[in-house]
């Protein structure tokens, strides 16, 4: 199984963005989330999952918006489950505790319990975090289902100018890592079990 806690970034000048990602984490990880999401400590959201990809994806979500520390834990869960997950015990919650405080000394805003997984993810989000805004724009567009033509029009650009700007953001090279990522964050999960 798969936890996720986050630790808001300069929680005590900022607004409050709790609300928000336990909102997004909620619509990403959809059946995926084995309990509701939750507010942990005053700054803090968590997740219990049991499934790869929507893990990636919160995780990659969550370090995007740059507000985030997160910690990554693959591991057991003890069971039965409990009502709340700020009650989950068990080595996937030790591990994203001790991740989510290494995280708060990475360039990446992330770690993992498992090092490979956690080193494949900071390449990512290295990757990430270098697109421009407009390299954004395209990878948006075209994550909702936009053609390169489709997401040109909507530009006002040409679909030469889409092209260069998906090159540029490295939407390909995100397009290939994200399954090979979700292996092996799985793999590490079976190891786990």
């Amino acid at each position: 199984m798969f936890v996720i806690t986050a630790d808001q970034l300069g929680s005590r000048t900022h607004d409050d963005l709790v609300p928000q990602a336990l909102s997004r984490i909620a619509q990403l990880g959809g059946s995926a989330l084995l309990l509701e999401p939750a507010r942990t400590a005053g700054d803090e959201v968590q997740a219990l999952l049991n499934d790869a990809d929507a893990t990636l994806a919160i995780a990659l979500d969550l370090t995007r918006a740059g507000a985030w520390h997160v910690g990554l834990g693959v591991g057991s869960v003890e069971q039965p489950l409990p009502d709340d997950v700020r009650a989950g015990r068990g080595s996937a919650f030790v591990g994203a505790r001790e991740a989510v405080e290494r995280a708060k000394r990475s360039p990446a805003r992330l770690a993992a319990s498992d090092a490979d997984a956690e080193a494949l993810l900071r390449l990512l989000i290295d990757l990430r975090d270098r697109r421009s805004e407009e390299g954004w724009e395209v990878y948006d567009l075209l994550a909702d289902g936009l053609t390169q033509s489709d997401a040109a029009k909507r530009l006002g650009i040409s679909a030469g100018a889409v092209s260069r700007r998906a090159t540029a953001a490295g939407l390909r090279v995100e397009e290939a890592a994200i399954p090979a990522l979700a292996r092996v964050l799985g793999a590490a999960d079976e190891r786990a079990d």
